[in-house]
């Protein structure tokens, strides 16, 4: 079958990651058509992606010898890695490709400092080169290993708009350009090494995808090719019950609804971000989640098919400040849910729950704790009017709370299950600050404390005994 895999971070950072990944493509191509999308290499103490920011920042700055200085350091670690990897042969036509993408960039840094300053559509240049490095590196070392393997800068497949820094796919023109570079290769058994996170414009512009865009790239490609599955590669043995550092006894789930796993994503499980794979979830094209350095594990399939049960899992945002909007004079004022929402969306703080009694006498959000200051003080500036007249009497932000969230396609219909929960909670002494739960019910959200985050998911966890 058609498998479009993804390596990313921990799964590309060293000599010794980059040989389990040669040895699973190669096991995976002898059974099925493969097109591999890698990250960028991120060593312990050299990530490529942050340190090329970093240096077209200082270039921005005014150094122009920035990008100059660290490229040594990048060539080194992707020559060192290729020394272990890769035959000589192979070694000596790497580094001069490598050293021109390199010294272009260096060239341009020298031209941002003189501007003095760093557009967008140049930021995006220095973004994506850790990918191309490393494509080249892993491809080399497929072709080491015996595969026929061959680099494909994603600037030849994905075309996006011009929105740099987080561009959207042009889905029927990238179909038309990924198969037409893709499917011969496929069809001579060359593996394609696609760079991740990075696209182009209909001018050949470069461009990147913004948070997620490795596995988006996965998931686009995944989707225009028609895969029969995805395959994400992490170091995890697929998706988990709760976080094992908070819940030693967490088990891998088997499998996953797509809509358990946006709820699981949204709410800071180690699982894909919805937008990443919405080209994936639109065809119902199942997804695998599994393990590079123990790839005989099965992992996690994520599919359309909601799962028997209740409960699936249990989750946690921590770092959050919970705001609250109330008064009599709430009751019946028009707009002003709008208003609130508004006012917290122009500063540009992600709401993460909403919940508001049916007396309207007060709206409670949570946001990130870092974005909370910002969101009360235009609270206070739309409201103030509502303030002055006492129709709004107080905003007030609690800091320090964590939002948990128990999920569960299973859940719907199924009475008692928010009784569970409470029960759990009261049990072990937690005061519930909040609670959220959407029509669908495949999630309950509740806030509590955060000194009592992490006993809060372990109460939940044993009582459903996940």
């Amino acid at each position: 079958m058609r498998v479009v895999m993804k390596f990313g971070g921990t799964s590309v950072g060293s000599a010794d990651a980059i040989r389990h990944v040669a040895r699973i493509v190669a096991d995976s191509h002898r059974e099925h058509e493969v097109v591999v999308v890698v990250s960028a290499m991120n060593a312990p103490d050299l990530r490529t992606t942050d340190t090329l920011i970093a240096a077209a920042k200082a270039a921005a700055a005014g150094n122009g010898e920035a990008t100059g200085e660290v490229a040594p350091r990048l060539l080194d670690l992707h020559l060192r890695a290729a020394a272990e990897l890769a035959s000589p042969e192979e070694c000596a036509a790497l580094e001069p490709e490598l050293q021109a993408m390199l010294t272009y960039l260096s060239n341009l840094s020298h031209s941002i400092a003189v501007l003095g300053e760093l557009t967008p559509r140049a930021l995006d240049l220095f973004s994506g080169l850790g990918e191309r490095l490393n494509a080249r590196l892993i491809a080399a070392a497929l072709r080491s290993a015996g595969l026929a393997a061959e680099a494909v800068d994603a600037t030849r497949l994905i075309v996006t708009d011009e929105h740099y820094g987080s561009a959207s796919p042009l889905m029927d023109e990238t179909r038309a350009t990924s198969r037409a570079v893709l499917e011969p290769m496929l069809a001579q058994k060359i593996v394609p090494v696609v760079t991740g996170f990075i696209g182009a414009t209909r001018a050949g512009v470069p461009t990147t995808l913004g948070r997620g865009g490795s596995d988006y790239t996965c998931g686009i490609l995944g989707a225009v090719l028609e895969a029969k599955e995805v395959w994400f590669w992490k170091e995890v043995d697929g998706v988990l019950t709760a976080n094992p550092k908070v819940v030693p006894e967490a088990r891998t789930l088997p499998r996953l609804s797509y809509n358990e796993m946006g709820e699981m994503a949204y709410y800071g499980a180690n699982v894909l971000h919805p937008k990443t794979v919405r080209p994936l979830v639109q065809q119902k094209i199942p997804i695998r989640i599994r393990n590079t350095f123990n790839p005989a594990h099965p992992g996690t399939i994520i599919n359309g098919t909601d799962m028997p049960g209740t409960a699936r899992a249990v989750t946690a945002i921590n770092d959050a400040s919970l705001i609250t909007v109330g008064g009599p004079g709430m009751l019946g004022l028009t707009g002003v849910a709008a208003r609130i929402f508004g006012a917290v969306a122009r500063v540009g703080a992600n709401t993460l729950l909403i919940t508001q009694a049916s007396s309207e006498q007060s709206v409670c959000l949570a946001v990130p704790r870092a974005e909370a200051a910002a969101a009360v003080t235009a609270l206070r500036a739309e409201l103030a009017g509502d303030l002055s007249s006492h129709n709004v009497e107080h905003v007030e932000v609690l800091d320090q709370v964590v939002i948990i969230a128990v999920v569960g396609s299973g859940m719907r219909g199924t009475p008692g299950i928010a009784g569970r929960v409470f029960g759990a909670l009261g049990n072990v002494g937690i005061n519930i600050i909040a609670i959220a739960q959407g029509s669908t019910e495949n999630n309950i959200s509740l806030v509590v404390a955060a000194s009592d985050g992490d006993d809060a998911v372990r109460a939940i966890h044993h009582s459903f005994d996940l």
